[in-house]
């Protein structure tokens, strides 16, 4: 376990920047472009909103005006949606992720430091599962960390400007239960997202294990080219027919799953369930986001999937002890 340890943080310390200060990086950006838009937005216009209070139609034309009952809605609202300002850190990781695990085993042989590290007393098993545990947890808790603190500094700011504009909502925030649960529920979506990503993760590190050159080609164009060879065989057999099941079972299960698994809320496009993500009346609620996603492990494939993925990363492991040169 020690040894694990050190090795997941050099994965951190090699990739510090991809990991870490790329997400800080543009969560600070995110942060300010989202709060001076919001605050030119409250100070350059004016409020004309109608409403519903106690049965009677009211048109409400400054902060100020705002009625208590509205004021809750306000609360409820950004307890329970805070977290999705941060929703483009969470596309950018997945890109991040993909590029790591596609140069985690390649750019060692390239360099050939391969060599060197296969000197030091450690296993083949412990450093590909230290790079499978740096893609599929270390990665999107760092993600999490930047997203809450980002999102919790916004929050802050509007709340701020809202009290500016004689609105103060801060303690109908703090007791809203959804202000604290929200990123607990954040949290217990991650054993979800591993799942999903691991065929993802273990076809790009198997590609990253034996492929001589160019990787990205290799790990994109090597689903495509099947999927082609899949249609046209479809085709010849059954003349031009439309898309039969096998082939939308190949394109959707292998393909897409096998490429986009990295994507956080990529189960959605494959639950049986009605899964809607649009805000309802009190926002965006991070629970029923949660409960949703743990339904979908209900279904066989997720399974499947993920015993394919780490049957992938056990090729990976037994092609890293053979294939040593650069």
């Amino acid at each position: 376990m020690k040894t694990l340890n050190w090795m997941l943080r050099r994965e951190f310390w090699e990739h510090k920047g991809s990991l870490f200060w790329a997400p800080v990086v543009v969560a600070a950006i995110l942060l300010f472009i989202t709060a001076a838009s919001a605050g030119y937005g409250m100070l350059a216009h004016n409020v004309n909103v109608e409403t519903m209070v106690n049965g009677r139609q009211v048109h409400i034309t400054s902060f100020r005006e705002m009625p208590a009952v509205m004021q809750q809605g306000v609360a409820q609202v950004a307890a329970n949606s805070y977290l999705a300002a941060a929703a483009p850190l969470f596309f950018m990781m997945a890109f991040t992720v993909f590029f790591y695990c596609l140069s985690a085993l390649y750019d060692e042989r390239r360099d050939r430091s391969v060599l060197f590290w296969k000197s030091l007393p450690m296993s083949d098993q412990m450093t590909v599962l230290s790079k499978v545990l740096t893609a599929a947890v270390v990665a999107p808790v760092i993600t999490m960390v930047t997203a809450l603190v980002m999102s919790l500094a916004l929050l802050l700011i509007m709340g701020a400007y809202l009290a500016f504009n004689g609105v103060n909502l801060f303690g109908l925030l703090l007791a809203t239960p959804a202000l604290y649960l929200a990123p607990l529920f954040l949290i217990g979506i991650l054993p979800v997202y591993v799942l999903w990503a691991l065929p993802t993760i273990g076809w790009l590190l198997m590609v990253s294990s034996w492929a001589k050159s160019k990787v990205f080609l290799w790990a994109i164009g090597v689903p495509l080219i099947a999927l082609v060879i899949v249609k046209w065989v479809d085709f010849l057999i059954t003349g031009n027919q439309g898309m039969n099941a096998g082939l939308t079972y190949f394109a959707k299960e292998v393909v897409n799953r096998g490429l986009g698994g990295l994507v956080p809320g990529i189960w959605f496009a494959f639950s049986d369930h009605t899964v809607t993500m649009r805000p309802g009346e009190h926002g965006v609620e991070l629970g029923t986001v949660f409960m949703q996603s743990w339904h979908t492990l209900a279904a066989p494939g997720v399974w499947i999937g993920a015993a394919v993925g780490v049957a992938m990363i056990f090729v990976a492991i037994r092609m890293r002890r053979w294939r040593d040169e650069g």
